[in-house]
């Protein structure tokens, strides 16, 4: 279990890192932007089941540390993957609102290229 303990742990570090890293991104009104800043709550939470599962395989008895391990994996996947869902429904839902050109070009002031 010592193995998994720190393998989880590292996973958990790994998370906080890319958690961190989504939110230094700049509040643009990008679409992509604004869905990776949504990810970081959910790469922290991922990153505290992570880290709980890595404590529990390195101090618990091995049959239980075993159960509660794949507890917390599953729960930090099952968070990350709703969390990437909800991140991708936003990302569309604003790109849909967004206003695009309603062909009305004498009067329009943005520059199509």
């Amino acid at each position: 279990m010592l193995i998994a303990g720190v393998l989880s742990m590292c996973a958990a570090l790994a998370s906080a890192a890319f958690g961190a890293r989504s939110l230094s991104h700049n509040r643009a009104v990008d679409a992509t932007q604004l869905a990776l800043r949504a990810m970081a709550p959910t790469q922290f939470a991922a990153a505290v089941m992570l880290a709980a599962g890595g404590v529990v395989a390195l101090a618990a008895s091995p049959p239980t540390a075993l159960v509660l391990l794949i507890v917390c994996v599953a729960g930090a996947f099952g968070t990350l993957a709703t969390g990437s869902c909800q991140s991708a429904r936003f990302a569309v839902r604003q790109q849909a609102a967004s206003p695009g050109c309603g062909g009305h070009c004498a009067v329009c002031s943005q520059s199509c290229g």
